[in-house]
């Protein structure tokens, strides 16, 4: 299958149909001079886990791609007066108040990933996507770029952009190994087990165990030595979202065991054992997951580039991360709204594509980059192992109150305006995705 070069600007096949891929595709269908195509590989459009977290800065990237109604139908908040808190921080032994992250006019932005994919799908035009098509291999040439499938089909287009997530088949072409070496994921070193609880039943766990019912419903973190528990509202707060994590820090590199899976359901007690000691409030949450599961987190490490000529690597393909800072679908949104607005610009065509390419790539790759450590840090503060500050709460909260400043006052119009300065469009007008 080769797109009609003829009819368009540019031809653009998006290999990924996630919650960053769709959002770029409906930003893309809005110019009626580009042909685009979307290739998921599964047979319709799904999510896997339960809650994402949304920062100001993907919250304004959700705006700038249009996308702003049918997030807010679905959105969930902090309860007033509790608006802008992103989380409040507990000791984790004994439930103490520690501080709050504050997130003025967002807060705890989070949506169910299935349903916030719904939202964005509503918005993609008929004809654009593809199912059953897993992406094996890319190949190029002068006049283009080529995905093959499993299923035995091609796809050829000027420009491929892989949204195909950690496991991505597209980075192969980009990064080769025999050229990079293994620059696929890696074991964390943690296990995050997921559940989510009817809110109904945590609130009344909660006040058993004589904790305020209000716990239940402000989002919140609960730290201590190696581990941490996040709660937040989603579901129009009909369920909560809890996520327990335990690190091995015993060893530099900790290995997943050979032929174990990324994700496996496991009893409730291995989590309660897990958090043996902890305070009234944790208890009360894991002993109300009901059919808890394991996750086995991977993250990549820094990647040296993203492009290649007519290809490039975005979202998780190309910076999947640790979700510590909550940071991984918005750096995926963010991506979306710089390329397309890029893409969608009357100068990019099939002959001056490769330089767009490249110009995203040098305005967006520090900053996905810094997320992706930061994520990892934060993880490691949340567990009382953050450089130069460990235990000490002083240094703690001090830290907790001012770390994600730099990364959710992003405003991603800056890296547009970057990219056509770097391009020398400066001083043309340029067309807007939204």
């Amino acid at each position: 299958m080769v797109s009609n070069p003829q009819s368009t600007r540019l031809s653009i096949g998006i290999i990924g149909g996630g919650i960053g891929g769709v959002a770029f595709a409906v930003a893309l269908s809005r110019d009626p001079d580009l042909d685009v195509q979307l290739f998921e590989a599964a047979p319709q459009f799904s999510e896997i886990g339960a809650g994402v977290s949304f920062g100001p800065n993907a919250v304004r990237a959700i705006q700038l791609l249009g996308l702003e109604a049918a997030y807010r139908r679905i959105a969930d908040a902090s309860p007033a007066p509790y608006e802008d808190v992103w989380f409040e921080w507990r000791r984790g032994s004994d439930d103490a108040y520690l501080t709050a992250s504050l997130a003025p006019g967002c807060g705890q932005s989070s949506v169910h990933r299935a349903d916030f994919l719904d939202a964005i799908v509503a918005h993609l035009p008929e004809g654009i996507a593809r199912f059953g098509k897993r992406c094996v291999e890319v190949h190029q040439s002068m006049e283009g770029a080529t995905a093959r499938f499993d299923d035995g089909s091609t796809f050829t287009a000027d420009i491929l952009i892989g949204y195909d997530g950690i496991k991505s088949a597209v980075r192969e072409h980009v990064l080769p190994q025999a050229q990079y070496g293994d620059v696929g994921p890696f074991w964390s070193g943690t296990y995050a087990y997921r559940g989510m609880v009817p809110t109904a039943h945590l609130e009344a766990a909660m006040e058993e165990r004589g904790v305020e019912r209000r716990l239940a419903l402000v989002p919140q973190m609960y730290l201590g030595p190696d581990r941490h528990i996040l709660t937040f509202p989603v579901k129009q707060s009909e369920l909560i979202n809890v996520v327990a994590f335990v690190t091995d820090r015993s060893r530099p590199n900790p290995q997943l065991p050979a032929g174990e899976e990324w994700v496996k359901a496991v009893p409730r007690q291995e989590v309660l054992e897990v958090f043996d000691g902890w305070g009234p409030a944790s208890q009360a949450i894991l002993e109300s997951i009901p059919e808890p599961t394991r996750w086995a987190l991977h993250e990549l490490p820094e990647l040296p580039r993203y492009q290649r000529d007519r290809v490039l690597l975005v979202g998780d393909a190309a910076h999947a991360m640790v979700p510590h800072q909550g940071a991984g679908a918005g750096q995926a949104l963010e991506d979306a709204h710089v390329l397309a607005r890029l893409l969608t610009d009357p100068a990019c065509d099939r002959h001056t594509v490769q330089q767009v390419l490249a110009a995203f790539e040098s305005v967006r790759h520090g900053r996905a980059c810094r997320v992706q450590r930061t994520s990892h840090e934060a993880g490691d503060v949340y567990e009382f192992a953050g450089m130069g500050i460990g235990g000490d709460e002083d240094k703690l909260v001090a830290n907790l109150e001012t770390r994600f400043d730099w990364l959710w006052n992003h405003d991603p119009e800056v890296d547009v305006a970057a990219a056509r300065t770097e391009l020398g469009w400066a001083g043309t007008v340029s067309s807007a995705a939204s």
